[in-house]
């Protein structure tokens, strides 16, 4: 495995010496346009581990990530109890859950840009303000074609607090503490996702579906007026232009960044997986041989603890193992958790489980962090479109986990699954090799130059 390394050079291999991403613009200069800006703070100035404001942005953004993922996957536990209620199936139930991560994942773009005229804090304000007086509504949906809809608005909702996060977080906290404060926010959403989870499972077997979705709404209010309270002001951002010409050429310098689009590429394959992985998991678990109720399969989520310690510890394993090394951790446990989760035995699935959502949250921590380290420009472009793909795989990953759920049971689910963990292991792979490649080209230079 690679050495520890210490930015994002060790992953930017493949890619021309000449960059075709925008140039930077020094930070003296007049305020940039959209995307044009290095942003360069000092660094003194900078949150940090044990300083000044750093435990309030933490815990302000770990309650934005708890909302999220609560919000973004609260139907995902009770999807056979809504099937049962609505009369419909299994692959029809989980657009309740793709609806909502294809509005974010589509509407991720034009809120990071509303974020670089408007600010990062006001964007993800409004943002989980909007998405948790929406969740109030859900609960009251009266068939499976308007709670689709509402979650969609949901969804759409919720795309400003992503990207603006990354952003604020790039901006504001000293570069070396940058992967574990990612970390602890990425800690937030599998918080969010389990806590979401279980206490949907549990008031769903007491009173119904509906009521668990009015708890996930109450939740998130608390959620969003602690964030409100909690977070620093910014001191680093600066405001930027929202010309679509200056977006267009921001975006495109990032698509043409190999780069970013293998972190793109990782992060909506790891997504797939997981996606496809817990929205079928519910059925598996109410079906033969299990049995579970309703409540015991919803308290099956407690898994999402081991996604908030190993994304929290991602700092420590890139340290230890270097990026790609991180990342080939990441496959690898997310492999041996699929093969696990197809025995019949409850304790196999549930070890299967806990190793599945740690290999995600490591390899979505790591592939997160990268792109913050890779994008010198239009960071929150840079992380607006690792989120489009991103949040795009966990729809695809539902919707296809469901259907090859619905075709071959658990076992084609898994397949899918090990297609998505093969090819992350696959464009890795071609980044090391072309790592080692350009490492021995520039030896070679280097004993020529001197020979």
């Amino acid at each position: 495995m690679p050495p520890a390394d210490t930015g994002a050079s060790t992953l930017r291999v493949g890619a021309s010496s000449a960059s075709t991403a925008p140039s930077a613009v020094p930070s003296a200069a007049p305020a940039a346009p959209l995307g044009l800006r290095e942003r360069t703070p000092d660094e003194a100035t900078r949150l940090r581990p044990g300083g000044p404001g750093y435990r309030r942005m933490t815990t302000a953004l770990f309650a934005a990530g708890v909302a999220t993922f609560a919000l973004l996957y609260s139907t995902q536990a009770l999807l056979p109890a809504i099937s049962a209620d609505f009369g419909v199936t299994p692959d029809a139930a989980s657009w309740t859950v793709a609806a909502a991560t294809a509005g974010l994942a589509l509407a991720v773009l034009p809120m990071s840009a509303l974020s670089e005229r408007f600010g990062r804090r006001a964007m993800m304000t409004a943002s989980l303000t909007v998405a948790a007086l929406v969740s109030l509504l859900v609960p009251f949906a009266p068939d499976l074609t308007t709670l689709v809809a509402l979650r969609t608005v949901q969804g759409v909702a919720l795309a400003g607090l992503p990207a603006s996060a990354m952003a604020y977080l790039a901006e504001e906290v000293r570069a070396k503490a940058l992967v574990g404060a990612i970390g602890l926010f990425v800690a937030g959403n599998s918080i969010g996702g389990m806590s979401g989870r279980i206490l949907t499972g549990w008031i769903a077997q007491a009173w119904g579906w509906r009521a668990a979705l009015a708890a996930v709404g109450v939740l998130s209010v608390l959620c969003a007026v602690a964030f409100r309270l909690l977070l620093p002001k910014a001191r680093h951002f600066r405001r930027g232009s929202l010309s679509p010409r200056v977006l267009a050429r921001t975006v495109g310098g990032h698509l043409s960044d190999p780069l970013l689009c293998r972190l793109y590429a990782i992060g909506a394959l790891f997504m797939t997986v997981f996606g496809a992985v817990y929205t079928v998991i519910g059925y598996r678990l109410v079906g033969e041989p299990f049995g579970l109720p309703q409540g015991i399969v919803g308290s099956i989520f407690l898994v999402y603890l081991v996604g908030t310690v190993s994304s929290a510890g991602a700092g420590q394993l890139v340290a230890r193992l270097g990026r790609r090394g991180a990342l080939y951790a990441a496959v690898g446990t997310t492999a041996a958790g699929l093969l696990l989760s197809l025995s019949h035995s409850l304790a196999a699935v549930l070890l299967g489980l806990v190793l599945i959502t740690a290999g995600f949250f490591a390899g979505h921590a790591v592939a997160s962090s990268s792109v913050s380290r890779a994008a010198e420009t239009g960071r929150a472009q840079a992380f607006a479109l690792y989120q489009t793909a991103y949040y795009l795989g966990s729809s695809a990953g539902g919707a296809l986990g469901a259907l090859a759920y619905r075709a071959a049971g658990w076992e084609g689910t898994v397949v899918l699954g090990l297609l998505a963990v093969v090819t992350t292991a696959g464009i890795t792979l071609y980044a090391t090799r072309r790592a080692v490649t350009a490492r021995r080209l520039s030896h070679a230079r280097a004993a020529n130059a001197l020979g």
